[in-house]
């Protein structure tokens, strides 16, 4: 299936909307498939660190807003939660936005 490519300057303006109401500061891109909650052919997952005041509600709540904003599915998996192998990647897998 093709996926058509998101406009980067419209992205970024949906996450700075997402950043502006949530207590999270989006990272960059992760190469599809690497949110393990989010399984859709046109989903977008990304990379977060978390700011004071975001708690798991707060993170549903930006995930769901941005998919929103997107008119896709989007997983978002916080810096801080990463262990192991991941915490290693994931940082190195991302592509800026």
């Amino acid at each position: 299936m093709n996926v058509p490519d998101i406009n980067r300057s419209i992205l970024r303006m949906h996450i700075a909307t997402i950043e502006a109401k949530y207590p999270i500061k989006i990272i960059g891109l992760l190469p599809r498939g690497s949110v393990g909650h989010v399984f859709e052919d046109n989903a977008l997952d990304f990379l977060a660190e978390k700011r004071p005041g975001l708690d798991l509600l707060g993170l549903a709540g930006a995930e769901v807003s941005l998919s929103d904003l997107l008119g896709r599915p989007v997983g978002i998996v916080l810096k801080s939660g990463l262990k192991g192998r991941e915490a290693e990647e994931f940082p190195r897998l991302v592509t800026p936005i």
